[in-house]
């Protein structure tokens, strides 16, 4: 663990992919049991970093496969053995994994990014177009997401590229289940858990504990809400009084960011130009 991100000073230099890296991190605690899924890049960077600043027994289920790995930095893949092969212990993914992820005491929450992503956290990764046999573009698909949705857990979204395509009105496909049509229309399918933040490459959401819409919860420092609004495919909610900014990270967060969890960059991809 290191000890000198508690004192250290607020970075002004810094990229949006760290302050998105820091800003899930700060969503970790102490036992807390989190799990990542393929092409994670950004919440891989933000286990690590939670482990080592503030939440250091923060139990990590790398890729539904390696129990408290301990890469000595972000591989190439968040879905494969470079990832997890040091792990504490492997986890059979296609049947010890599922047995502890329908017990509802373990691993509570998953992050996770969609294609399409709407007002009450119903996720897209299936397909774009109105015909599923025949779609205007074919996504790759659900894997664990779809099981993840209905099971309880609680749902951490991150998206480097926020934009209309990506926060939609209404997904052309449900490929998990959000809060279905807002209100109470999870809870009275019995369904537990669901999206809790949705974390961009411009602000931080949060959803509407009574209505369950997607709700304005802080705007990264530079950013106005009026281009979070135009980004955005729906009316948004917003917190009452003044949105606030997202809190920047610190200089040694960023250090730790670039020089130990990801000397290689691998948190740019996904986003536009990286």
């Amino acid at each position: 663990m290191t000890t000198d991100w508690q004192s250290s000073p607020v970075a002004t230099d810094y990229a949006v992919d760290e302050l998105m890296i820091t800003t899930l991190a700060g969503l970790f605690k102490n036992g807390d049991q989190a799990c990542n899924g393929m092409a994670s890049f950004i919440p891989v960077s933000a286990f690590m970093l939670a482990r080592l600043t503030h939440a250091p027994d923060l139990v990590w289920l790398a890729s539904a496969a390696g129990l408290d790995p301990r890469p000595d930095r972000v591989p190439a893949s968040t879905l494969e053995a470079p990832l997890w092969r040091d792990s504490v212990m492997y986890i059979e993914q296609y049947g010890d994994f599922w047995n502890l992820a329908l017990n509802g005491r373990w691993i509570q929450k998953f992050c996770v990014g969609a294609a399409q992503l709407d007002r009450y956290g119903n996720a897209n990764n299936s397909v774009i177009g109105d015909d599923y046999d025949r779609p205007q573009v074919r996504l790759p698909g659900t894997a664990g997401l779809a099981d993840m949705g209905s099971i309880g857990k609680q749902l951490y979204f991150w998206n480097p590229n926020h934009s209309p395509r990506s926060l939609v009105e209404k997904v052309d496909f449900i490929s998990a289940a959000g809060y279905l049509d807002g209100g109470d229309a999870r809870e009275r399918l019995g369904l537990e858990g669901g999206p809790e933040v949705v974390i961009t490459n411009l602000a931080v959401m949060d959803f509407h504990p009574v209505s369950k819409q997607m709700r304005l919860q802080s705007v990264h420092p530079g950013v106005t809400v009026a281009t979070v609004q135009k980004a955005t495919g729906f009316e948004l909610l917003m917190p009452e009084g003044s949105v606030p900014e997202t809190a920047p990270p610190t200089e040694a967060q960023v250090r730790l960011i670039r020089e130990v969890i990801d000397p290689d960059n691998m948190r740019k991809r996904g986003f536009r130009g990286g």
